[in-house]
C-alpha cells in the first residue's frame, strides 16, 4: 500500500497528480487547522502544510508521520527544530515563488504611486474630479530600498531595474550585485521611497520595523510588506498612516488571517490591502504545489530532501 500524504483540498490539481503518480495515496482535508488534522489525517506519513499554525504536539498525534511540506518559502508556523529532533524533516519550495512575489510587489509600488485602486474606485462612483486633485508620483529617479536580498529581494530588484529607480539593498548576509546597492539599515530607512521587505521572520527581525522607523521614514514615503506579518509592529504601522508619518503602505499579511471585518486595518487611512495574495497566480501555486509534493515523494522514498530546514536528530 502506498504511503499516505495529506493535502488541502485546495492544493494546485498539479501537486495532486505528482503525489498519485508517484504511488502516494491522498487524504484531503478541507482546511489546515491543527484540530481538522488531528481527526482527518492522524495516520498520514506525510503532509503539504500551509501557512495555518502546525504545533508541537502534532508529532504525538500523528505518529506516522516523517515530512512537513511547507508550501512556500516562509515556515516561522512550524518549529523546525522540534521536529527534526522528533525524527520529521520540515521542507520549504524555495525556487517556486520568488519571481511571482516580485512582480506583484511592483504591481503594488506601481498601484500606490499612481492611486491607481483609488482612482478607480472613486471613477466607479461617479467622482471625475477626484483624480486631478491627488496626483501620483512618478517612480524614475526615486529611491527603492529592499530589506532582506535573497532570492525575492533579488527577484524585486532585478526588476525594479527597467523603471529607472535607484535601487538599495540592506542584509547583513548578502553582497550588492549588478542591481542593488548594499547599504546600513537606518541609512535605507532614512533615504528610501518605497521600502519593501523581503526578510524571514527570526527573533530579530520580528516587529524589528516599528515606531522608530515609521519616524526615520520620509513622509513621502511608502512601505510594502509582501513578506510576513510579524516583520512588522502593525499597530505601529496604522498609527502612523493614521498620523500622516508616512503617505502610505501595501499590506497583504496581517497578525489575524483572514481579516474580521471589524479590523481597523479596514478604517486606516492610505493603505492598499490586499487578501494573501502575493504569490497567486496559477503558474505559481502549481509550482509550489509540486515542489512541495516532490520532497514528499523523496521522503517517503527513504532518500534525503532537497530544501530541508531542519536536520533530524
Amino acid at each position: 500500500m502506498g504511503k499516505k500524504v495529506a493535502v488541502p483540498a485546495f492544493l494546485s490539481q498539479e501537486g495532486k497528480d505528482y503525489l498519485t503518480s508517484h504511488g502516494m495515496k491522498l487524504v484531503e482535508i478541507p482546511d489546515m487547522r491543527a484540530e481538522t488534522i488531528a481527526a482527518q489525517a492522524a495516520d498520514v506519513d506525510g503532509i503539504v502544510e500551509m501557512v495555518d499554525p502546525f504545533p508541537n504536539e502534532m508529532a504525538d498525534k500523528m505518529p506516522n508521520l516523517k515530512i512537513i511540506a511547507r508550501h512556500g518559502v516562509g515556515y516561522d508556523n512550524v518549529d523546525q527544530d522540534y521536529f527534526g529532533k522528533r525524527g520529521i524533516w520540515v521542507t520549504i519550495t524555495p525556487h517556486a515563488n520568488a519571481s511571482t512575489v516580485a512582480e506583484t510587489t511592483l504591481a503594488a509600488m506601481l498601484d500606490l504611486s499612481k492611486n491607481y485602486t483609488t482612482v478607480v474606485n472613486k471613477m466607479a462612483a461617479g467622482d471625475w474630479a477626484y483624480a486631478g486633485a491627488h496626483k501620483g508620483v512618478d517612480l524614475a529617479g526615486k529611491t527603492l530600498g529592499i530589506m532582506g536580498y535573497g532570492r525575492i529581494g533579488r527577484m524585486v530588484a532585478k526588476k525594479a531595474s527597467a523603471l529607472d529607480m535607484k535601487v538599495i539593498a540592506y542584509d547583513p548576509f548578502a553582497k550588492g550585485d549588478d542591481y542593488a546597492e548594499i547599504v546600513d539599515r537606518d541609512d535605507l530607512i532614512k533615504n528610501s521611497d518605497f521600502i519593501t521587505l523581503h526578510m524571514l521572520v527570526t527573533p530579530e527581525t520580528t516587529h524589528g520595523f516599528g515606531e522608530r522607523e515609521f519616524k526615520m521614514m520620509k513622509k513621502i514615503a511608502y512601505l510594502i510588506n509582501f513578506g510576513r506579518a510579524a516583520l512588522v509592529d502593525q499597530d505601529a504601522e496604522r498609527a502612523a498612516l493614521n498620523n500622516g508619518d508616512i503617505a502610505g503602505a501595501a499590506v497583504d499579511v496581517y497578525d489575524d488571517e483572514p481579516l474580521p471585518d471589524d479590523d481597523s486595518w479596514r478604517s486606516t487611512k492610505n493603505v492598499l490591502l490586499t487578501p494573501h495574495i502575493a504569490s497567486n497566480t496559477k503558474e505559481c501555486m502549481a509550482r509550489m504545489a509540486t515542489d512541495a509534493a516532490s520532497e514528499c515523494v523523496r521522503v517517503l522514498n527513504g532518500e534525503d530532501p532537497q530544501w530541508p530546514v531542519n536536520k533530524l536528530n
